[in-house]
């Protein structure tokens, strides 16, 4: 079923295989032809980079301010890192705000890199690894996507709002733009969304993409301090405790466990560039 035949030149009948069949026998239908790689569209990405950071920008704002029950929860991580004996927090926050020219450096870091090397790496994914780029913005998106419910379940207070935490805010202190959630800019962001941390779920799939694709070994090794050079920031700034970098991580796992069932494939182990036939749907002579 699904075989006709042709008459060839010579005059003998051959079969040929219909577009369905051969769709059935590779596993190929709608699904498969859904989730094959395409070559991104320029104006489609633009588009769905500004309304996906758009939409998580509402949300995340939307989320109600659950300032008494942010503070509990705070006070609970903090009591238990102690109990962990990985409460360094606060030492770290006061050491590094003691160096002026350094905590003003990670209020900038924390206000800015998080978007630029973020942006950074999607284009460059975009113009040399297009076969990768569909499989790794999903997981990026997915794992943006998962935050929102952590912010939604379990609001919590930075380290710097806490009662009694004795933490530096250093964003206002040193009267610096670093943060959305403190100085002029604190009304525009919900303060109480601190787990998971989205620079330490970001700045990792940065970190890991450009390990695993870049092919100049120094830029590879920058790839993965970048998230560590990130966990400190926001540790030093304030922001974050070590477990709200641990969510983070939690969540982009998840990210790349969404990716990794649709694709059936991790997005670095996937072909680096988009067939041709496959991205105008013509199927090659043979397949």
């Amino acid at each position: 079923m699904g075989e006709s035949t042709v008459t060839t030149l010579e005059g003998q009948q051959g079969p040929t295989t219909s577009p369905m069949a051969d769709d059935r026998r590779d596993g190929r239908g709608l699904l498969g032809r859904i989730r094959a790689p395409r070559r991104p569209r320029l104006w489609f990405e633009i588009l769905l980079i500004a309304v996906s950071y758009w939409t998580y920008s509402l949300i995340r704002n939307a989320v109600p301010e659950q300032r008494s029950q942010a503070l509990r929860n705070a006070d609970w991580i903090w009591r238990m890192e102690h109990h962990l004996s990985i409460a360094v927090e606060q030492s770290v926050n006061h050491a590094v705000n003691s160096v002026t020219w350094l905590i003003v450096g990670m209020n900038y870091y924390y206000a800015t890199l998080h978007f630029i090397v973020t942006l950074g790496v999607l284009v460059w994914l975009f113009r040399c690894h297009p076969g990768r780029y569909a499989a790794a913005r999903m997981a990026l998106f997915a794992t943006t996507a998962v935050a929102l419910v952590g912010y939604y379940l379990y609001p919590l207070a930075p380290p710097r709002l806490m009662n009694g935490g004795h933490f530096v805010d250093t964003v206002a202190v040193h009267h610096t733009w670093g943060s959305m959630a403190s100085g002029d800019l604190k009304h525009m962001s919900n303060q109480y969304a601190a787990m998971p941390s989205m620079h330490i779920g970001w700045s990792l799939w940065c970190g890991l993409t450009i390990f695993a694709l870049a092919s100049v070994p120094w830029v590879r090794i920058l790839g993965l301090l970048y998230p560590a050079l990130t966990l400190v920031v926001i540790v030093s700034t304030a922001n974050h405790f070590w477990l709200d970098a641990v969510g983070g991580m939690v969540c982009l796992a998840f990210g790349f466990t969404v990716a990794r069932l649709w694709y059936g494939a991790l997005p670095y182990t996937m072909p680096r560039l988009v067939p041709a036939l496959a991205t105008s749907g013509v199927r090659p002579p043979g397949t």
